[in-house]
């Protein structure tokens, strides 16, 4: 073969294999080009549609204080305008955290919202809005995922120095990161008081304020308080516009097997039911039936507390509920007086246990973090955006998460 043919077969081939590279390497920097766009695409979905559930009410307008399905998904307050939420709707969100359960006197399954011993919220799923809900009245279905938080910013937590002689408290109130000095503290204490003649507990109440010092903590002390009194600190810290909450309650008794829970039954209502923990959580045979105290206590405007009547009684709602499905009815019905926010507190009393339990009225009267939508399965992207806004008054971040169920990515 002559020397120029071998030249120009050498030269063709690698010419061609030059070609083949800068194909490869061009489509590669394309994908990428493409890929950057829609991240930026999916960036831009999130905000709008966080947006779209913070600034808007949904359908009906007060869909938060029904038992109907909305028509048209959101979240924001209908009595006001910009970043307000309805600490109604927030309540009917299916919880993504916490463990669910079926109380089998009405076969009914809750979402469990509860942030610890005594202080409980479940929402029975046949009046809550779950994701696949959610995501059809927003178009997502199929399109993309979203998960939705919505936490306090300011923290306040309560610790108890002394037991006694008299009880002392500690309030500690924190922002973003630093402490709030010279907040003002509205609290309401209810310590029970020892049973009567018909086991039925009683309690006394105590509302005042105080202020934060330079290090963000307020020291409450209350007399005529002994080691064994079962009590419940509630304790509101406001300053600037920035509204935290925080509780702190002792209960008596070491098995806190027996008491009462609250089970949110009809919204539009406003109907809760009071069960005994065992038909609930089945601990096993139960030594005594629980009685208990019920009362409201009203979220005021200034951020202050004031018991109310409950609805149909002189004052509380007094009463008692028993293990099993004897002749003896297993749970009592209270209605909530208001739908204005405020919280519901039980005292109760079974054999040697003493104790409160509450139950917010409003999901912003306990300053509830919610959890709402869907856990992401090995996405290629994720999104993230944020916004700050008040629920009935308390701050708080609404942080949404976001990813494509499309599945894309750069291939080499």
């Amino acid at each position: 073969m002559p020397a120029s043919t071998i030249d120009h077969v050498v030269a063709l081939t690698v010419f061609l294999a030059a070609i083949l590279l800068f194909i490869g390497l061009f489509n590669q920097t394309i994908q990428t080009a493409v890929l950057y766009q829609q991240h930026r695409h999916l960036a831009t979905v999130c905000s709008d549609l966080l947006d779209n559930i913070m600034l808007n009410p949904g359908y009906p307008l007060n869909w938060g204080k029904t038992n109907s399905t909305p028509t048209s998904f959101g979240l924001q307050d209908p009595e006001f305008t910009q970043y307000r939420l309805s600490p109604y709707s927030l309540m009917r969100l299916q919880s993504l955290t916490g463990i669910p359960f079926t109380y089998p006197r009405t076969g009914e399954t809750y979402s469990n919202m509860s942030m610890g011993f005594g202080n409980f919220l479940f929402v029975p799923y046949t009046k809550a809005i779950n994701y696949s809900i959610a995501a059809q009245l927003l178009g997502t279905t199929n399109t993309y995922g979203f998960n939705l938080t919505i936490t306090p910013i300011v923290t306040v937590s309560v610790e108890e120095t002394r037991a006694a002689s008299p009880l002392r408290l500690v309030v500690h109130v924190a922002g973003p990161g630093f402490p709030l000095s010279n907040a003002e503290v509205s609290y309401c204490f209810v310590k029970v008081v020892p049973k009567g003649p018909q086991k039925i507990p009683s309690y006394s109440s105590l509302f005042n304020t105080t202020y934060t010092d330079y290090t963000g903590s307020a020291v409450i002390n209350i007399a005529n308080v002994v080691a064994n009194d079962a009590y419940v600190l509630i304790a509101y810290a406001h300053m600037s516009g920035l509204v935290g909450i925080g509780y702190h309650e002792r209960a008596i008794g070491t098995a806190r097997t027996q008491y009462v829970l609250p089970l949110i039954d009809s919204f539009a209502d406003r109907r809760v039911l009071l069960v005994h923990s065992y038909n609930v959580h089945d601990f096993g045979p139960p030594n005594a039936a629980v009685f208990f105290n019920a009362t409201f206590v009203l979220l005021t405007t200034d951020f202050t507390l004031r018991e109310m009547p409950m609805e149909g009684e002189s004052t509380g709602k007094l009463g008692k509920v028993v293990y099993g499905q004897g002749t003896e009815k297993t749970y009592q019905n209270l209605t909530i007086p208001t739908y204005n926010p405020g919280i519901l507190v039980i005292s109760y009393h079974a054999d040697n246990d003493d104790g409160i339990v509450v139950m917010p009225w409003g999901i912003s009267s306990m300053a509830f973090p919610v959890t709402f939508g869907t856990t992401a399965s090995n996405p290629e992207w994720v999104v993230t955006d944020i916004r700050q806004v008040l629920v009935n008054g308390v701050a708080y971040q609404a942080k949404l998460s976001l990813w494509s169920l499309q599945g894309y990515g750069v291939t080499s």
